[in-house]
């Protein structure tokens, strides 16, 4: 998992970028490549495609680095934000499988961007929140067991896996929302 950075060298990270510093982008890929290859590659499911739109995210970031706003959350977010962005994008434009109707072509597309979602959601979400997911999901530890090895109590355990599940499952809403007319007042993420 890509390593997390504090504002402050996400604001400077954005500085030496703008100035041109070609050490900056490097320093960027080497830290981040394998959460855009990793975010890609849940949605495209395809080796070239998604070299491709790893490529992509990190010419896009030297050609247009204010584009980032530090302001907004972190590198890292946006990073997998645009590499989620990117592949949709790339998915959409593939041509469906052999005898796919229009219908079951947008069921593939949406299937792959909440799972993407989904992925991108638990890299954004504070570290707290993760590793409680991580411990219950791939360590299948329960409240008390993620209590004692984080060192908090076992009602803080429980609140953390809860928020942390609410997060996740805004990944399904999200993708059933898309494509949708927007109601009047209500903004699409």
């Amino acid at each position: 998992m890509a390593h997390e950075t504090p504002p402050h060298w996400d604001r400077s990270m954005r500085q030496r970028l703008r100035r041109g510093e070609a050490a900056a982008l490097a320093e960027l890929y080497d830290r981040f490549a394998s959460l855009a290859y990793g975010t890609a590659r849940r949605v495209l499911d395809d080796e070239a495609d998604t070299g491709e739109v790893t490529r992509e995210v990190f010419s896009l970031i030297w050609q247009s680095p204010h584009d980032f706003d530090p302001d907004k959350g972190p590198m890292r977010s946006w990073i997998a934000a645009a590499a989620h962005r990117l592949a949709v994008d790339r998915l959409r434009r593939r041509p469906g499988p052999s005898g796919a109707s229009p219908a079951e072509q947008a069921e593939l597309v949406r299937a792959a961007s909440t799972a993407a979602r989904a992925d991108y959601i638990v890299t954004a979400m504070p570290a707290p929140l993760r590793d409680a997911l991580e411990l219950t999901r791939f360590q299948r530890q329960d409240c008390r067991q993620m209590a004692e090895r984080l060192g908090i109590s076992e009602a803080e355990a429980r609140r953390r896996l809860r928020l942390g599940l609410q997060l996740l499952s805004s990944a399904a809403r999200y993708s059933s929302d898309a494509g949708r007319p927007a109601e009047p007042g209500r903004e699409h993420a």
